[in-house]
């Protein structure tokens, strides 16, 4: 297994002058621009920025030809719903929060646990969690992240602390009093900043391959086999060429990232199927550039008053009881990086390593995370 590096974003090939993938590979759906003005600036100028969902789960195809259907028994690039909204028996809306519209796919009934994915991927990263939690007896939600998938393209609003308001948000429009947050990469950092600043939102905190944000700070900084490890995020610094990175060749090097970065004990993770849905998704148009821009944010506000202020915030303690999920062979997040996070935890706190795996434990192997992940939240004294 290797460890991309800032040159996997070199120019490889043509692509067009926004970055953006061919007409087939796009999300049909129209809609009117929603450029919502809350939160941070946006640390490129841009005007892609633009896109954004209807609150219609219709989708067509934007090359004229209706997208193939996706079989239930096994993923497809594409369901009735385009290359975002695929069919399964969860579902899909859109809910109003924070100056934006989020795309939501919900199961179940109970307790609300609100997933969150990371980069490259979007809410379908979480399908084995949401029939899993459903059949638990939980109204499990997998929404989209502002920028990526069917949710709105705004041209600012990437930092994290515009970010969480957009999660503590849904929770709101869901007319739920509180969640367990689930978070994976991007979306445990959010997950670990809406903790601290919403707690009275966040019944319970499960965080995957991302440490306390402290931490990454301190990591990044201070440890150079971790700043080597996410050196993927200093090549995200430059601008215009890492989108066009992204989305060259059918965004072929997200499938290579995923493909690197998980574990070598899973060998039919990720499968081409799997692959190509996450491909399809960063075609999207402007999909690159606004997943690329959380990361822009972290590194470029490192020294300003703005990134500084962040960080302080981060020292209030997380009062929620919380579980940290990691694999023990992530190369994007080492393990010594997540470890040590249950320092800025004030209440019951659970480390889980799981053996073997890779970056995306909860597709390496879905029955044993989401195992862990139920048994924890039934759980009434979590501290055991």
């Amino acid at each position: 297994m290797t460890v991309p590096d800032s040159s996997a974003f070199d120019p490889v090939g043509p692509v067009g002058p926004e970055g953006q993938a061919a007409p087939a590979d796009r999300d049909g759906r129209t809609g009117s621009d929603n450029r919502a003005s809350s939160g941070g600036a946006s640390d490129t100028a841009s005007s892609a920025g633009t896109a954004s969902s209807t609150g219609s789960t219709a989708s067509v195809d934007s090359a004229g030809s209706p997208a193939p259907a996706a079989p239930t028994a096994s993923p497809a690039p594409a369901g009735s719903g385009g290359p975002v909204r695929i069919d399964g028996p969860w579902t899909h809306r859109d809910v109003a929060a924070n100056g934006a519209r989020f795309h939501i796919a919900e199961l179940g009934e109970g307790p609300l646990v609100l997933l969150l994915h990371g980069f490259p991927q979007f809410w379908w990263t979480w399908r084995h969690q949401l029939t899993a939690l459903a059949d638990a007896g939980y109204r499990a939600v997998a929404m989209d992240l502002r920028g990526v998938g069917g949710s709105d393209r705004t041209p600012r609003g990437y930092d994290p602390a515009n970010l969480a308001l957009d999660i503590t948000g849904v929770i709101r429009s869901l007319g739920e009093p509180d969640a367990a947050l689930v978070g994976h990469d991007m979306g445990g950092y959010l997950a670990w900043t809406a903790a601290v600043m919403r707690p009275k939102l966040v019944r319970r905190l499960v965080v995957s391959s991302m440490p306390h944000p402290r931490r990454w700070r301190s990591s990044m900084l201070s440890d150079f086999a971790q700043s080597r490890a996410g050196s993927y995020i200093w090549g995200f610094q430059r601008p215009w060429v890492p989108e066009r990175q992204l989305v060259a060749d059918d965004a072929a090097l997200v499938g290579r990232l995923i493909h690197e970065w998980a574990g070598p004990r899973t060998p039919d993770f990720p499968d081409d199927a799997t692959v190509d849905v996450y491909r399809r998704a960063m075609c999207i148009p402007s999909t690159a550039h606004c997943s690329i821009e959380p990361y822009r944010w972290m590194v470029r506000s490192l020294a300003r008053p703005d990134g500084i202020q962040f960080n302080r915030r981060m020292k209030l303690p997380v009062r929620v009881p919380t579980l940290h999920l990691h694999g023990s062979l992530d190369p994007a997040i080492r393990t010594r990086s997540a470890a040590g996070s249950g320092e800025y935890v004030e209440a019951p706190y659970r480390w889980r390593l799981f053996d073997g795996l890779g970056h995306f434990p909860h597709e390496e192997d879905p029955a044993g995370f989401s195992a862990e992940l139920i048994s924890w939240l039934k759980d009434s004294e979590p501290d055991r």
